[in-house]
């Protein structure tokens, strides 16, 4: 039998006029009129919510009624049995409904503990209940009330007392919110209780009548869902697990799909009037760069290729984001959409978010164009004024067809002759706003193809979410001859032990990475710092052997020269910060050192250990951990155990919560109240497929069936300030 619902709820499930509200066919006779401004009123016109509570409430960001409804509970704690005094068992959780007989507070031996105690009864007899530091509910127990107590038997030293878990006063009209059935859990604060936001949501539970339902009543048919008041209902106060299983899967996926609709909206919207030039079929110079190349493209490689191609032939600009584990070859995929920009006379540009990366890029990709007859040239902010000046006017007369720079490509002066196409790397470390001053519309109305490149592995679900208006392609193959990086967790007393194996390498000739959390010296959170640890390798632990420090406080013509040095094989060792987590690629280094493992995410470690297994040497990555850090060894041993960075992404999602992992550009991801990106990945799918299908029937929504469809797509996640906050 399922558990008793809360008797004290008076909302008419199945009512008719609510069953249709996503149509606007409310039957005209219908008592109950729609009333959305009723939601918007503050907490304090609700009988029984004064200014402190409703204060307390806003701390939590619930100001409205319509806030509190949406407010939902996290958990449900299972129901106890509803039993009579007689029937109790010791140790079994249940619910009584008895009346306070007597009641009187005493002092324990435990300084300032005081326990509460009643005299509690029905029909089938009495027992002694306890409340531990509560006695200022003698002056309401002393009145000899009807309560539900939920709570268990307890029996010490040949004594038998029931210890309350919680009640509730019958006469106070709250009967069942807190005791009965299935009782839901919310997020709370130091100063507002679970219970007080438990008895608010009771009194305002009828309001939820007046809640307007964006999904139709087609959508909700066809999958099955209540409509939108009932299931804010069914998921506050549910009869049964798998009624709150079902009313949460209906609430998330509404959620989901507005996010969907208003990421594929604001893509169209994009779109629309913008025009990018259609590139003709690849050429023979294409077809050169592929068979110059020193090794094959993996299959992944040639169905990203295939899958831009289709887009470079369109008028519409391309947006596509290439996604692909460390060393999976996005760097050649790049390299490709490069060549077909420029074997039509056009240009193209690539943006890193720093000189390191921009360097190597410049290297890296001159080796492989100029060969074929596309020269590279290269822009930054620590380039002479007479450099850039000539690297400017080049591009201005179109005589550079691909440029590679940091920020200094979106500064004043810098003009293109005719920008095709534009890759933007680590496209995350940029602003929205960064982004489209490179990508964004050319002097003669020409929008160019935008390749957006990231080597943070992200979860599938994140990235349709995150990045939902782009194009996803994947490269999850990595080329041949890749070396397996083995990964060591470095206890402190295995520290000698570690140091003599890096000596090991670096007499065969090889390079290592030691890399540290912050530059200087932090007591307070007790991590390495790069200069201390460069002081200690260098004089101790490694003296003998040439020793490099990198860091972001050197200006960019310091790092600029030691990252070259380093890669020059004049350095066996390069302490540094996290600056060489991304793009750095040194075959010769073999050997990576992280010191205060514990304070990176997943995610960056496995960018991290990315920079070793370049070449064909066995490698190794190297975490310094402490012993009595059980969480963070979790962690670490976790990621020792594979090389997928993908799986290590969602672990890392899982860990640190969807809002942590990637910073800033999850802002608007913080505003989904119900759904969760790696418990619900069937149901954004599916809210993707619903929204895509929609959108292809009637791209604007213009359907009278669907006006609070959009409307609340546009208000939840449409805004443009969501979009300026997801960096």
């Amino acid at each position: 039998m399922s558990p008793p619902g809360p008797s004290h709820l008076h909302f008419p499930l199945g009512d008719p006029a609510l069953s249709d509200l996503g149509t606007l066919r409310l039957p005209p006779t219908s008592k109950r009129l729609i009333a959305p401004d009723r939601l918007t009123r503050p907490l304090t016109t609700v009988p029984g919510i004064g200014p402190a509570t409703a204060r307390r409430m806003g701390a939590i960001g619930v100001q409205t009624i319509g806030d509190l409804l949406l407010y939902v509970p996290f958990r449900h704690e299972a129901p106890s049995r509803l039993t009579s005094v007689a029937d109790i068992r010791v140790g079994e959780e249940v619910t009584l409904r008895i009346r306070v007989q007597s009641c009187s507070v005493r002092s324990t031996r435990r300084p300032g503990l005081k326990v509460l105690e009643a005299l509690i009864g029905d029909a089938s007899g009495s027992t002694v209940a306890v409340w531990y530091n509560q006695n200022y509910l003698k002056p309401s127990f002393d009145g000899h009330p009807e309560v539900l107590v939920r709570g268990s038997l307890v029996r010490r030293g040949g004594f038998s007392s029931f210890v309350v878990k919680r009640h509730e006063i019958i006469e106070d009209g709250g009967e069942g919110v807190h005791t009965l059935g299935l009782v839901p859990v919310y997020p709370a604060s130091g100063e507002l209780s679970v219970r007080a936001i438990r008895s608010a949501l009771n009194r305002v539970s009828p309001e939820a009548a007046h809640m307007v339902d964006p999904l139709t009543a087609k959508l909700c048919a066809d999958r099955r869902y209540l409509p939108k008041a009932e299931a804010l209902m069914a998921y506050h106060f549910p009869r049964s697990l798998k009624a709150a299983r079902r009313a949460r899967e209906r609430l998330a996926f509404e959620e989901l799909l507005l996010l969907q609709l208003a990421l594929l909206q604001r893509r169209r919207q994009e779109e629309e009037g913008r025009h990018a030039v259609a590139l003709d079929p690849p050429s023979s110079l294409a077809a050169t760069f592929v068979e110059a190349l020193p090794f094959s493209l993996t299959g992944a490689q040639r169905r990203v290729i295939a899958e831009i191609e289709t887009d470079l032939m369109r008028s519409v600009p391309m947006r596509r984001l290439l996604q692909g584990d460390v060393g999976s070859g996005k760097t050649v995929v790049a390299g490709y959409c490069l060549v077909r920009a420029a074997e039509h006379g056009g240009q193209a540009a690539v943006m890193a978010p720093t000189e390191v990366l921009a360097d190597q890029h410049a290297v890296r990709l001159a080796a492989q164009l100029q060969p074929v007859g596309v020269e590279v040239g290269l822009l930054k902010g620590s380039q002479t004024v007479g450099e850039r000046r000539r690297v400017c006017g080049r591009l201005a007369r179109g005589e550079l067809q691909v440029v590679v720079g940091t920020h200094a490509l979106i500064q004043e002066g810098v003009v293109f002759r005719d920008l095709r196409v534009v890759v933007v790397d680590e496209q995350h470390r940029f602003g929205v706003h960064q982004r489209d001053a490179l990508a964004g519309e050319g002097d003669a109305g020409v929008w160019p193809h935008t390749l957006h490149m990231t080597a943070t592995p992200i979860p599938r679900t994140l990235s349709l979410t995150l990045y939902g208006d782009l194009d996803l392609s994947v490269i999850d193959e990595l080329p041949p001859g890749r070396t397996l990086v083995r990964t060591h967790i470095v206890l402190p007393d295995q520290r000698a032990k570690m140091w003599l194996h890096v000596r090991t390498h670096i007499d065969r000739g090889r390079q290592v990475y030691v890399v540290c959390p912050v530059i200087d010296e932090s007591e307070a959170l007790e991590m390495a710092s790069a200069v201390a640890t460069f002081e200690e390798v260098s004089q101790v632990e490694l003296a003998g052997y040439r020793v490099l420090l990198l860091h972001g406080r050197l200006s960019p013509a310091e790092k600029q020269a030691t990252m070259a040095a380093f890669a020059a094989g004049e350095a066996d060792v390069l302490v540094s910060t996290t600056v060489v987590e991304v793009g750095v690629d040194i075959a010769n280094a073999t050997v990576m050192v992280i010191e205060s493992a514990r304070r990176f995410g997943l995610s960056q470690l496995h960018q991290l250990r990315g920079r070793v297994g370049r070449g064909a040497d066995e490698s190794h990555c190297m975490l310094m951990a402490d012993r009595d850090d059980d969480e963070a060894l979790d962690r670490l041993t976790l990621f020792a155990g594979t090389t997928d960075g993908f799986a290590l992404a969602e672990a890392d999602l899982r860990a640190r919560g969807e809002g942590s992992l990637f910073g800033e550009r999850q802002s608007g991801i913080g505003d989904l109240h119900v759904a969760r990106l790696l418990q619900d990945q069937a149901i954004l799918l599916a809210a993707r497929a619903t929204a895509q299908a929609l959108l292809q029937a009637d791209p604007g929504l213009n359907d009278p069936r669907y006006l609070f469809l959009a409307e609340a797509a546009e208000e939840r996640f449409g805004g443009r300030t969501y979009w300026l906050d997801r960096v």
